[in-house]
């Protein structure tokens, strides 16, 4: 699609949201794929001064309506069905229970997106689908109206973005128009160098990751002039190369993925640089989890040499990174590169002490242009204090764990970290507290990783009944034809002590079947602390396999601590 077809497009759509009542703070929503129509209505919003909010096709009713009643959305954008691994799954079920569940609801759109699919909207109020909606769009005569742009303030809300919601009610963080432009224009203008001849396509791993990717993509790429690929679906059908492929057929510059996609890449032994000329590839940037110095090892082997490959870190709360690409400095194995400009960023011990080299707390001193305007439904602002300024008064602190080598100026992620037990009231995902001895579980998967014999693992923290002590306790999930026997327990707890220490050595290591992973792909490591703990997980509908949750309640290794 040109430029010119998509602002004529996005036209069309603005005029139907206005012809609508659509006006300015407004909530126009998407329970919707990576696609055209996703562009184009969220665009549209934009110009009349609406606020957008999505989520994917893969989210269960309740976990939709957790995050969409909240904001009470007058129109609402989905489609018929949708394709994943070669099968047709129908969303016409799931929409009818969301739309009914919303009362402010005024107009319902249904995308064909699936043309074998039937599209049966008698059921759903307030129901169209989209070519009789974009019939209101158009002038008398059959002509394209001028799009005309809501001008509003730097603050005017944009985006509106989720927590995960693994605990309670997913927090709505909502983005402003300014901050949003101005952050993804210097990541990816000054920090990525993307100029008007470049294309980019972002995969995420199993599901798009509430869409902040693609705002970026849309929002910056866009903006220069550079072309974006939008793809939809498995990145393993029809066969394990096909990201490839579209690299070499479309001349792809920036490929975004996820350190789990790199990984599943390796273990696959498939090797693009051999099979693709992969001539346009500038860069691979890497989010979602930290990545693993052998998935380093894998992209300059095995995939190209002269690529840069970039794990950003960043998150849906300030929708941008605060850590990521930097052409003017080395590539060090297992460390993203570098802070980004603008961001005033720092790791603080407990004290509130700059630390280098050792594990610390992320931290922010000064405002940054995309810092969340404000939650949704937090009138004196209370919760987004307490979400990001509870444990160190007046200063950002971003609840992520890592340390910053103070030779090479880049970063080691080691999970999420204390914050969340003071300011999110829960207990943390990513954190660890033997013997007072405080660090990330990613130190313990970047060791339990390198078993070719292991497929996944969660490591989480189990504490005593009084509360005073904790120890590490560790789950392997085995690969296929791999066995769990007491000679991989020694090894990997020799490994963990030898290259970490003695207190990161789990108390026990357990097999299981299946790990829990929030439906944008997280791996939620609270939810099997609650287990282990014989405490209920709520908001399992933030989960995309909430039943496996029963794997980990009354172990028998584990009672009596």
């Amino acid at each position: 699609m040109t430029f010119k077809e998509l602002y004529t497009s996005v036209a069309v759509y603005a005029a139907a949201m206005k012809a609508m009542g659509v006006q300015r703070g407004d909530r126009v929503v998407g329970y919707i794929p990576n696609c055209v129509e996703a562009v184009q209505a969220m665009l549209a919003a934009a110009s009349l001064g609406a606020v957008w909010s999505s989520t994917s096709p893969d989210f269960g009713v309740q976990g939709v309506l957790d995050r969409f009643s909240q904001i009470r959305p007058k129109l609402i954008f989905s489609v018929n069905a949708v394709w994943y691994n070669g099968k047709i799954h129908n969303h016409i079920d799931k929409l009818t229970q969301v739309v009914k569940a919303l009362p402010d609801l005024e107009k319902v759109v249904v995308i064909p997106f699936v043309t074998d699919s039937p599209a049966d909207i008698s059921e759903i109020p307030n129901s169209t689908m989209l070519k009789d909606f974009l019939c209101m769009g158009y002038q008398e005569d059959g002509t394209v109206p001028n799009l005309e742009f809501e001008q509003v303030p730097f603050n005017h809300p944009l985006f509106i973005m989720y927590s995960s919601g693994t605990t309670g009610a997913p927090k709505c963080m909502v983005h402003s128009v300014g901050g949003t432009l101005l952050k993804h224009m210097e990541e990816h203008i000054i920090q990525s160098d993307m100029a008007r001849d470049d294309i980019m396509l972002y995969y995420t791993t199993v599901i798009i990751k509430c869409w902040l990717d693609d705002v970026e993509l849309v929002s910056v790429s866009l903006a220069v002039g550079a072309g974006i690929v939008l793809y939809d679906g498995s990145p393993l059908i029809p066969h394990d190369n096909i990201l490839w492929d579209l690299v070499d057929n479309i001349g792809i510059t920036i490929l975004g993925t996820s350190a789990k996609w790199l990984a599943v890449m390796e273990e696959r032994k498939l090797k693009p640089g051999s099979t693709h000329k992969l001539t346009s590839l500038k860069m691979i940037t890497s989010t979602g989890s930290p990545l693993k110095p052998q998935s380093y090892d894998y992209v300059y082997r095995d995939i190209k040499k002269d690529v840069l490959l970039a794990s950003i870190s960043g998150g849906t709360d300030i929708i941008a990174c605060f850590m990521g690409q930097n052409w003017t400095v080395p590539v060090y194995k297992g460390e993203v590169q570098g802070l980004v400009l603008g961001c005033d960023m720092q790791s603080w011990d407990e004290s509130g002490k700059l630390v280098y080299n050792e594990a610390g707390e992320l931290v922010c001193l000064k405002p940054f242009p995309s810092m969340p305007v404000y939650f949704w439904n937090d009138p004196d602002g209370s919760k987004y204090q307490k979400a990001y300024f509870s444990l160190y008064p007046g200063v950002w602190a971003h609840g992520d764990y890592c340390s910053i080598n103070r030779h090479t100026g880049g970063i080691v992620m080691l999970g999420r970290s204390l914050i969340h037990t003071l300011s999110l009231l829960f207990l943390s995902d990513g954190v660890l507290n033997p013997n007072g001895v405080r660090f990330g579980s990613a130190e313990i998967y970047n060791i339990v990783e390198s078993y070719k014999e292991i497929q996944d693992s969660v490591c989480v923290a189990q504490r005593n009944k009084d509360g005073s002590e904790e120890r590490v306790i560790l789950f392997l999930k085995m690969a296929p034809n791999s066995e769990f026997n007491d000679e991989l327990k020694k090894s990997l707890k020799t490994n963990i002590r030898l290259q970490l220490s003695a207190r990161h050595v789990p108390a026990h290591i357990l097999q299981t079947e299946e790990i829990p992973y929030t439906i944008n792909g997280k791996k939620v490591e609270v939810a099997v602390r609650k287990a282990i703990m014989g405490e209920e997980v709520v908001q399992k509908s933030a989960l995309a396999n909430p039943s496996c949750l029963d794997l980990y309640y009354n172990l028998p290794e584990l009672q009596g601590y």
